[in-house]
């Protein structure tokens, strides 16, 4: 078949073949790369990405099993809710540090792989950590300045 991939040409070029595929050509490569038949109505528009993606995916790995995990509950809270807005709090990596003046006095914490860490002591939460800083309860996030400007609450206290 003119259009099938050969495996260990070079992966930008297969992708870039698949605009020149015919639709059965594309149907008979999702077949042999996803191992079924491709949904009979899919678009172009839609299957050229999804092939494209699994050939990188076969070239370099998949994603992370941590990765996979947030999309599977991002999955779960849209079918819970289909018009949800915030299905995940963005994750910070860890190895960040983050750094807040407080009434004069400057507050570092360091993002570990199980929460935070300030001055020795592992926290869960941020908001956990703003609290013993402030000695009132507040959105962790907020007073290390995560979320955007409208939403930050109490900076006043500088």
């Amino acid at each position: 078949m003119r259009g099938m991939l050969r495996v260990g040409t070079n992966i930008s070029n297969q992708i870039r073949r698949l605009r020149t595929f015919s639709r059965r050509e594309l149907f008979d490569l999702w077949r042999k790369l996803y191992g079924k038949v491709a949904p009979p109505a899919i678009r172009r528009e839609i299957l050229v990405p999804f092939l494209a993606y699994k050939i990188q995916e076969n070239a370099f790995g998949g994603l992370k099993p941590t990765t996979r995990a947030v999309l599977r509950r991002m999955a779960r809270a849209l079918e819970r809710n289909p018009s949800s807005k915030r299905l995940i709090r963005p994750r910070i990596k860890s190895g960040t540090r983050l750094f807040r003046q407080w009434r004069g006095q400057m507050h570092e914490v360091f993002v570990t792989e199980s929460g935070y860490e300030y001055r020795g002591v592992g926290y869960r939460s941020l908001s956990e950590i703003a609290r013993k800083v402030t000695g009132v309860r507040w959105s962790g996030p907020a007073f290390f300045r995560l979320k955007n400007a409208n939403s930050v609450a109490g900076d006043r206290h500088d």
